[in-house]
């Protein structure tokens, strides 16, 4: 049986900040193309039951995404603009278009933990400390871990 390994999650006490971090067995190279190659981030992203469709997909400095996740018959619209690209860092927006005026400014590093191993952290800066509990008390973890997890066997089998 494969040992599950969650994302620590955090929310900062006096910011609208969520800050997460997880290892994964593998290169930051790989780890960064599977957040940029739009057909391996669809496969990973999200719960389980959730199917992922990509309408747009440009992962470079300038550039935009929008995906649909599509959970029990329902759509849900997500999108974005990538405000830097590069190997070690991803900044981009993010939005759910369930709550339009909410606009997330999201940081990922991907840290060499040498030996075949890489940390990815994350921070979401959302608008208010309420929207951020939102975002908290929304079951967020679950779609985090069981994507990962997804991740995990992508990188595990190769197709990253």
């Amino acid at each position: 049986m494969n040992k599950i390994v969650e994302a620590r999650i955090e929310a900062d006490p006096s910011l609208p900040v969520i800050r997460m971090a997880r290892d994964f067995a593998t290169t930051p190279e790989r780890l960064f193309r599977a957040h940029t190659d739009p057909e391996l981030f669809a496969k990973w992203v999200g719960p389980d039951n959730t199917t992922t469709l990509i309408e747009k997909w440009d992962a470079r400095t300038g550039g935009s995404w929008r995906y649909v996740s599509i959970v029990r018959g329902g759509e849900y619209g997500f999108h974005g603009c990538f405000h830097d690209v590069r190997p070690d860092r991803i900044v981009q927006t993010f939005t759910y278009e369930g709550e339009p005026e909410g606009v997330a400014l999201e940081t990922m590093w991907f840290e060499d933990l040498g030996d075949g191993h890489t940390r990815l952290r994350t921070q979401s800066l959302v608008d208010s400390i309420e929207g951020r509990d939102g975002i908290l008390r929304s079951g967020m973890e679950v779609g985090i871990n069981e994507g990962y997890a997804k991740l995990d066997g992508m990188l595990s089998d190769g197709t990253v």
